[in-house]
């Protein structure tokens, strides 16, 4: 079926209507980190009604650097707003949980502190250019060193929020790469870390979102049941863990929300898909993951899925050319079953290196449609960035 190595969206660090109501986003303000006493999130409700996804500093240092090398002030005007946007910060290696106590230190108890939980053995197994530091079989390094470190600090700080989109890629790649050796040999580990982290990072002040792909990807006909039953068996693996919500997708991806027809309507395959945007992939797989026994909620990635209509196939993922930044973080949704648009993936930050002598080039990211040069995945793009600013939409 359509989308194996093309599906694999390579992360590292990692048409939509605009919202009508108040977004959840704002200026940084001079607040006492944390709440006066610990938080219970319900994860049986949608906690983005109550709390505004916080604008990390990691990404804002980035943004402000940025920002200071533009010349050209109007720009430079509209690219400062991205430092207030909320995204999430990536613990993409063990090292980079150092990063979580800082960040802590400035949310409000109305804000939530989303995270994404990125580092399982042989991470990212149908593609190249974010290959993880744990080899494949190190998942007893995955739980003591990773995850059990994160949890510690979590529940270190009881009184603040957190959002997790858990492991990117993983098992969706199971669903459409199981015929890759490298997957094959992912698997176990896959399925024993994900349920292991759901587990452990059950904690009261956290909301769960396992990533499900995007709608070109598990969306299709053939993949909507499987990768319904793959997640929920991850789900019940862990004992169902109240604090799992549900799922993310389009993370770091250029789906639109609700698109009509869709950007790939047209192709001579599309009959074998009904998912063409994410609106509804979530109105399919929704459904398919209650028949499985997991919950079905959804947080959507907007952060750069502002243009439609500039890949030249559903699966080319790397750097999108002419890309531009999505709706602002909302839980204005429209739909039920939709929690909020965040920002996920942290526009700017590249998905790969197009220099194909490179140990991680992968060839997506050499594709006529992927911005070039671009550098290694997780590395700043100031061009790209910039792109991102020209072409948001809304724009800034």
């Amino acid at each position: 079926m359509k989308f194996s190595n093309s599906a694999a969206l390579a992360f590292a660090a990692t048409t939509i209507a605009a919202p009508s109501t108040p977004t959840l986003q704002e200026k940084p303000r001079a607040v006492q980190a944390g709440c006066a006493s610990a938080v219970t999130l319900d994860a049986s409700t949608n906690v983005w009604k109550k709390y505004t996804l916080h604008a990390n500093k990691f990404y804002r240092t980035e943004v402000e650097a940025a920002v200071a090398a533009i010349s050209d002030s109007s720009l430079a005007a509209k690219a400062a707003k991205v430092a207030n946007v909320g995204s999430f910060l990536w613990l993409d290696s063990i090292e980079n949980i150092g990063k979580l106590e800082p960040a802590l230190e400035d949310v409000p108890c109305d804000h939530i502190l989303g995270l994404v939980i990125y580092d399982l053995p042989g991470r990212d197994c149908a593609a190249k250019a974010s290959n993880g530091e744990l080899a494949v079989g190190e998942l007893s390094r995955y739980k003591t060193e990773y995850i059990d470190a994160i949890v510690k600090i979590l529940k270190a700080h009881p009184k603040t929020a957190f959002a997790l989109v858990i492991e990117p890629d993983s098992l969706p790649n199971l669903v459409t790469n199981s015929d890759l050796q490298t997957c094959k040999d992912s698997a176990s580990g896959y399925r024993d870390g994900v349920a292991y982290a759901l587990r452990n990072l059950n904690l009261p002040n956290v909301v769960m979102y396992i990533d499900a792909g995007h709608g070109g990807w598990l969306g299709w006909d053939a993949n909507l049941k499987p990768g319904a039953q793959e997640l929920a068996k991850a789900y019940k693996a862990a004992g169902s863990p109240k604090q799992v919500r549900g799922i993310a997708t389009n993370v770091a991806g250029w789906n639109q929300w609700d698109l009509t027809p869709g950007e790939f309507s047209k192709a001579s395959d599309a009959k074998y898909n009904k998912c063409q945007n994410e609106k509804l992939y979530l109105d399919n797989f929704g459904p398919a993951l209650k028949s499985a026994g997991m919950p079905n909620h959804a947080i959507v990635d907007t952060g750069r899925n502002g243009v439609s209509g500039l890949r030249q196939e559903w699966g080319n993922w790397c750097n999108v050319n002419g890309a531009g930044f999505g709706v602002r973080p909302t839980s204005s949704t429209g739909h039920d079953l939709a929690d909020a648009f965040v920002w996920v993936k942290p526009g700017g930050e590249s998905d790969g290196t197009s220099d194909s002598s490179a140990t991680r080039y992968d060839s997506f990211c050499g594709k006529s449609d992927a911005y070039q040069p671009s550098p290694e995945a997780g590395s700043w793009n100031q061009d790209y960035f910039e792109m991102l600013v020209k072409n948001a939409k809304p724009s800034f």
